[in-house]
């Protein structure tokens, strides 16, 4: 019983493997632009921008390394390539997956991919090009650095996630994942680690509310919000208003030189009054009625259908991947596409890929880092030196013409007759 138990696991595990299916796999190599459509949006407006084959400045391995980085700063970049047939995520995952290297310490643009439907045109491929899915990072200052989840619903509706996910922000390769899930749930994962899951429907807007207020319902008339009341035990004192704000100042004196006549009366200044102690409030006490803030009761949402929760996951068109960015500062390299429908290949796809080459990948980043500070100490060391040799030079300078004012002046003084001396 057991051996058969442990052969019909195996079979089980064969039989997932066979009936997984990578949609799409892009690795960049020299034949990369056969495979992928740059689009002629803001072209005649001398705004786009190109995508170059490269391994950066740091890498783990000059060859595998290689993706295709943002070139010129301030510039729109779309590019797209076809997954060679039109399919759908019904009944199983999706993962989308690529990675992102801000090698230029991104400062604000995007570095996301979409999933786009197969009436997209290629080549006219921009911002406004509808779109099923934008997975990816999004950075702009210190306001915006998050992991963008878009999802496209049934209306055409963008539905951005509830949730803010953070993005990284260094300068090293990292590698996005977004899984999407027949049971409507949704994981984002960054380095092959979780960092946020949910519900479609619950982070997502996509469908309007169970329940909403009753708009039928009202207060009930004996129903005390009032959290205090005044306390009818704290009475007024007897005589508190006679007490004035001012008063005139017992220490002013008319001054000597005043002139009833020419000035008029004296009156002297006024000042606050110490015994005055603003104007009077009766204490509150807690409202022992209180019942709390009113609110109506909810009731179901007419307007929520449960048939519409069922596969909020599928989409039935998906044709293309693309990139449509904008950067302030170029210099992102992105890599290793994958579209599957395969959360433990994507898993293995990633470590095979940015697992093998991070280590190697930050020796050379910190390597790198650390000759650009000794490069910039140097450079301050000399323009300190520089600094203070001017600074001397000054100095001395300003002594020369000050020894040639005081020569000046003994020149030209008159001489002392001898019968003074």
């Amino acid at each position: 019983m057991f051996k058969l138990a442990t052969v019909l696991a195996f079979l089980a595990a064969i039989a997932s493997v066979v009936s997984a299916e990578v949609y799409f796999e892009e690795r960049f190599d020299d034949g990369w632009r056969d495979r992928w459509t740059k689009s002629s949006w803001k072209t005649s407006e001398g705004q786009d921008g190109d995508f170059e084959l490269t391994r950066g400045k740091w890498y783990g391995d000059a060859d595998a390394d290689r993706g295709i980085q943002t070139s010129a700063d301030a510039r729109f970049y779309a590019l797209s390539a076809d997954m060679g047939e039109t399919i759908t995520n019904e009944g199983k995952s999706l993962v989308l997956q690529f990675s992102a290297k801000h090698e230029q310490k991104l400062d604000c643009g995007g570095g996301y991919v979409k999933l786009l439907p197969s009436t997209t045109d290629a080549s006219a491929f921009g911002g406004d090009t509808p779109y099923a899915v934008m997975f990816g990072p999004d950075i702009c200052g210190y306001a915006t650095r998050r992991v963008h989840v878009i999802l496209t619903d049934s209306k055409g509706t963008n539905q951005l996630v509830k949730k803010t996910i953070p993005c990284e922000t260094d300068e090293l390769t990292h590698v996005y994942t977004l899984r999407l899930h027949a049971n409507n749930t949704y994981e984002v994962l960054i380095d092959n680690e979780e960092k946020e899951r949910g519900s479609l429907e619950e982070d997502f807007e996509f469908l309007p509310p169970k329940t909403i207020a009753d708009p039928e319902a009202t207060k009930p008339e004996d129903w005390d919000d009032r959290a205090t009341i005044p306390d009818e035990s704290d009475v007024k004192p007897e005589g508190y208003d006679d007490v004035p704000p001012t008063v005139a100042d017992p220490e002013a004196s008319k001054p000597e030189d005043w002139d009833d006549d020419e000035d008029g009366d004296w009156e002297p200044p006024m000042i606050d009054n110490p015994e005055y102690k603003g104007a009077w409030e009766q204490k509150t006490i807690d409202n022992p009625a209180y019942k709390g803030a009113w609110a109506a009761p909810e009731i179901p949402n007419p307007a929520y259908n449960a048939d519409d929760a069922a596969e909020l996951y599928k989409f039935s068109d998906l044709r293309y991947v693309g990139f449509e960015l904008w950067q302030v500062t170029a210099g992102t390299i992105f890599d290793n596409v994958l579209v599957t429908d395969d959360a433990a290949y994507a898993a293995r796809f990633a470590e095979e890929t940015w697992g093998a080459s991070k280590e190697g990948e930050r020796a050379m980043y910190e390597a790198h880092a650390a000759e650009k500070a000794k490069e910039e100490e140097a450079a301050r060391a000399k323009a300190e030196e520089e600094a203070a040799a001017d600074k001397a030079l000054e100095e001395e300078e300003e002594e020369e013409e000050e020894e040639e004012e005081d020569y000046d002046e003994d020149a030209t003084a008159p001489a002392t007759p001898k019968d003074e001396l």
